[in-house]
């Protein structure tokens, strides 16, 4: 077997895709419940906080007067999520859950997102000042900033979907029923035809509620990883600038160009994303009220 050729662009990928963690390096399988990456754990909940504390401070300081610009833009975005809610969620009840669930899910995930547009190496030099990160056994050396390039961020949220999904699906159709719909549908049948279809119309449900949960985290995931990669490749541009040579300045002039230019285009990727999120957590719950 040949040796694998590294190379200090490949290092410096390969550094920043290290998370930092109880284990002390990669994590090399997918699903390993062992793992606890402290990075994305410490930026999703601080995230969380920041958007519990606007909400919060956003209905204490809520008037009846002529509202300012912060209240003004907190109404507008429950006014957008109050809107989507009743055309999806049918059951009233629901969406007084529902609704404030998707603005939390909405906000909190485009903070999270909001992270990849710290410039790469930011957290790096800073720890670095503070004598902190410096050499691979320091413990802030392996360290994301971005909690969504994480897929244990985003498929722990769409497990939550998950239990959410069920938890209605039991609510509204009780326990009873829901685990009758399981077997007869979405393949309808009577006497021994429906026993016969039992099997596959459970296998069926099983799927689709399997499908829906990995899609909605892998949707997220894979779209804030591939941003995350290309900012690393950009930043590749800028480290390769060495003196005042025209290859050096061409290539420090591509570097800004670039990642000025995919920093505005990534922004509607952020926003996107959490909308996209923010609908199908919503679609989802209101189809666990419907039958098939």
């Amino acid at each position: 077997m040949t040796d694998v050729v590294t190379t200090p662009q490949s290092e410096y990928i390969q550094h920043h895709l290290v998370h930092l963690n109880n284990l002390g390096h990669k994590q090399d399988i997918i699903a390993n419940f062992d793992v606890v990456n402290y990075d994305s754990l410490f930026w999703s909940a601080l995230m969380g906080f920041i958007v519990l504390y606007f909400l919060w401070r956003a209905a204490r300081r809520a008037t009846t007067d002529v509202p300012g610009r912060f209240q003004m833009s907190i109404e507008m975005l429950v006014g957008m999520v109050n809107d989507e809610a009743k055309n999806i969620v049918p059951n009233a009840t629901s969406r007084q859950f529902a609704a404030p669930l998707a603005l939390t899910v909405f906000l909190w995930i485009t903070l999270m997102n909001a992270l990849d547009l710290i410039p790469v190496d930011l957290m790096g030099w800073i720890f670095q000042m503070v004598g902190l990160g410096s050499a691979h056994d320091d413990p802030l050396y392996y360290h994301r900033i971005l909690p969504t390039a994480d897929l244990n961020i985003p498929m722990g949220m769409s497990l939550g979907v998950l239990l959410l999904m069920l938890y209605y699906g039991i609510k509204i159709k009780n326990p009873v029923g829901f685990v009758k719909e399981l077997f007869t549908a979405p393949f309808h049948a009577h006497g021994v035809g429906a026993i016969i279809l039992a099997p596959f119309n459970l296998l069926l449900n099983l799927i689709e509620y399997v499908a829906k949960t990995v899609s909605l985290g892998m949707r997220l995931f894979g779209n804030m990883y591939a941003g995350e990669l290309l900012f690393m490749l950009i930043a590749l541009l800028g480290g390769a600038w060495a003196g005042a040579d025209p290859t050096s300045i061409s290539l420090a002039f591509g570097h800004v160009l670039a990642g000025s230019a995919w920093a505005i285009f990534h922004i509607l990727i952020v926003l996107l994303q959490a909308y996209i999120f923010m609908m199908l957590t919503l679609v989802y719950i209101g189809l666990a009220h419907e039958g098939h």
